[in-house]
């Protein structure tokens, strides 16, 4: 059976900014003749950079105090690591043809932030350090506040 430490939990947030750092950049490049949408994923990219940071010296800082069981939910948790907003076709760089204005890259933002947010919600079941993950949470969240504030600006 596996299992699952505290610091492996910090670990993943770590490896999510860094994938969200990636996908955002790549998004303000492709973007990068409309400004309104260069410039919102150039601050989201730098979000996820800062929250890399945050998480990392989170991980640093940490002590483990043994393992969880990991079975019993390491389907839900693949699944949603394998979902569109994290591997999807182009493994963490989906397609972005959809996306034609702002609005729709703040939808699709948001929809990539609560995946995000879901997966750490899933993680903090699986420690006894929920203090830890509730920090990842409420980075994350602040994600989807943004996001959400720049969508309802937009309107």
């Amino acid at each position: 059976m596996e299992q699952y430490s505290v610091t492996e939990v910090a670990e993943q947030a770590v490896q999510t900014e860094r994938l969200g750092f990636a996908f955002y950049t790549t998004m303000a490049e492709r973007f990068k003749e409309d400004p309104g949408l260069k410039d919102l994923f150039d601050t989201l990219a730098q979000k996820e950079k800062n929250h890399e940071k945050r998480f990392s010296d989170l991980k640093e800082s940490v002590r483990d105090s043994g393992l969880v069981e990991w079975e019993e939910v390491s389907k839900y948790l693949r699944a949603i690591v394998e979902s569109e907003f994290f591997l999807g076709r182009n493994k963490s760089l989906p397609s972005m043809d959809h996306i034609k204005a702002v609005p729709d890259a703040v939808r699709f933002a948001l929809g990539f932030e609560k995946e995000t947010l879901l997966y750490f919600y899933a993680m903090r079941d699986l420690i006894q350090e929920k203090d830890v993950v509730d920090q990842i949470i409420k980075e994350e969240k602040s994600h989807i506040i943004w996001l959400d504030k720049f969508l309802k600006n937009l309107a």
